[in-house]
């Protein structure tokens, strides 16, 4: 099956970003994300892991993200970052594409940098991130990443050689960048959006 992916190709020192959508699919709001870093500089790949599929509230992305299946996922976002990764790839994505980008950076010796909103995954006992930049943005509290976990996480991100920058979000909903949710907070997006592209703006080569 291939994977559809929106690219504008420009040319700038920025790197190229793949980004990966939430459970609720390829809405709306990962396209104008997509487009702020396009104004920003950046080439994006927005690679549509659902095949069209979308949802409106996280429980029912998570009855799609089940039915095809975590394997079935993780080779369409490799297809889909593959014909690019020899460029040292920013790894992006919301919530479980976030989950998607973190596995696919790990596993990316060139990859440049991992930029993660409300999302992470667990890390391998030899997982190497070797000097790698990443930034979190996430909820507080946020119920799909409690306090605990977070706070394991970034102790694994560091002890893999990760350089590791969270920023958290009081009040704020889980896909809190997200206009078209009830998570939805334009303050909070704002702030993050902000710090974010400066984050890939500073990225250093690699390699």
């Amino acid at each position: 099956m291939s994977v559809p992916a929106s690219t504008e190709p420009v040319s700038s020192g920025y790197p190229t970003v793949v980004l990966f959508h939430s459970v609720c699919g390829l809405r709306p709001a990962v396209h104008a994300a997509a487009d702020r870093l396009r104004a920003a500089g950046h080439e994006v790949i927005v690679p549509d892991l659902f095949g069209g599929r979308t949802a409106d509230s996280v429980p029912d992305g998570i009855v799609i993200k089940d039915e095809i299946g975590k394997e079935e996922l993780l080779r369409r976002a490799v297809a889909a970052a593959a014909p690019y990764s020899d460029r040292g790839l920013v790894y992006a994505g919301f919530s479980f594409g976030g989950a998607v980008a973190q596995n696919l950076a790990l596993a990316d010796e060139k990859a440049r940098g991992l930029l993660l909103l409300h999302g992470t995954s667990d890390l391998a006992d030899d997982a190497s991130a070797d000097d790698l930049p990443v930034q979190l943005h996430v909820a507080d509290p946020d119920p799909y990443e409690p306090h605990d976990w977070l706070n394991a996480w970034y102790l694994r991100m560091r002890r893999a050689g990760a350089d590791v920058e969270v920023f958290r979000y009081a009040g704020a909903g889980h896909l809190f960048t997200d206009a078209g949710l009830p998570d939805y907070d334009e303050e909070a997006a704002e702030r993050a959006w902000k710090v974010a592209l400066g984050f890939l703006a500073d990225l250093p080569e690699r390699g």
